[in-house]
């Protein structure tokens, strides 16, 4: 029988983190399609909306989009706060650095809620919406981080190449987002699909997107080529060509339909949210993870897939 150990503790505060990965891209989806759906001021008010915490009778698509987004930063909230308190009752069998990261997790989710807030109180000003979601994006980065750091702790340095090809392609894919997210929120893609004016920041969206994709498969190849452990992670590599493709080709269907497909925009956003946690996990994965680390990790109940 499996008793509450140190190791334990940390292992449930990885498949928490793996889990919490999840809430956190369907964040961004649901934001998405709030946005898309013209749903970002469905809720007049804040925190509420329509004064209560279930607006059953205003109740329509939209507010569902924008209510249900809240609810879910609200439970990515309550279940960082858990993780800190069991951080701090257990720090002394846990790395010390893990209860500062938490402390910043909590920083970054109020910094969150108060963007959050102001996109309704200011009327969605493009500048805020943006922030809002690079914000999310640098959440999702650090919480698939942890999940993976926190399942490690017998394991050696990975090639010396690996972390910065890893951080760079995590950045590009980033910014790549944070052009796309500024490009919606300007309206500046419509206005030149339809009306072709202000077309620069689609331009930039479209031609910044060659390099990104260059980089991030040339970080796949050269895994492949060295062989080793790197050639071992073969499923994430797998995994993050396939979103490449997938994301280039939402891509040139969103630009095809003129953005008037809101399933195709949603979906691109969902593909950008994956690769930012596939890459930010790679990144951080290192040669003989978790090894031993006193209980029988082969018990079905806790092999669970600590990635979102």
């Amino acid at each position: 029988m499996i008793t509450s150990s140190p190791p334990l503790i940390r292992w449930r505060l990885a498949q928490l983190s793996s889990h919490l990965v999840v809430a956190l891209i369907v964040l961004i989806v649901i934001g998405g399609a709030t946005r898309v759906m013209e749903a970002g001021l469905a809720c007049p008010d804040w925190p509420l909306c329509y004064g209560s915490l279930l607006p059953g009778r205003q109740m329509n698509i939209q507010v569902f989009l924008e209510w249900f987004h809240r609810l879910d930063a609200f439970l990515v909230g309550i279940a960082l706060v858990v993780q800190f308190i069991v951080a701090l009752f257990f720090k002394s069998a846990l790395p010390k650095w893990l209860l500062w990261f938490y402390g910043l997790l909590l920083f970054l989710v109020c910094v969150q809620g108060g963007l959050g807030a102001f996109t309704v109180v200011q009327l969605l000003p493009s500048t805020i919406v943006t922030t809002h979601l690079a914000v999310a994006l640098a959440l999702v980065s650090l919480m698939s981080a942890l999940s993976q750091s926190l399942i490690q702790i017998k394991h050696s340095p990975p090639p010396s190449w690996w972390r910065p090809m890893g951080f760079i392609s995590l950045l590009l894919v980033i910014v790549q987002s944070l052009i796309g997210g500024r490009m919606a929120t300007t309206w500046t893609s419509k206005k030149c699909l339809i009306q072709g004016i202000d077309c620069e920041l689609l331009d930039l969206h479209k031609l910044f997107a060659m390099p990104v994709s260059a980089f991030v498969l040339l970080f796949v190849l050269t895994a492949f080529v060295t062989g080793g452990w790197p050639r071992q992670q073969w499923p994430f590599l797998i995994a993050i060509t396939f979103l490449i493709f997938m994301q280039i080709s939402l891509g040139i269907a969103s630009v095809h339909f003129s953005l008037a497909q809101p399933i195709l925009t949603v979906s691109h956003q969902l593909i950008g949210a994956l690769l930012v946690s596939f890459l930010a996990a790679l990144s951080f994965r290192r040669p003989k993870p978790l090894d031993q680390i006193g209980f029988d990790l082969t018990d079905k109940n806790l092999l669970e897939v600590c990635h979102g």
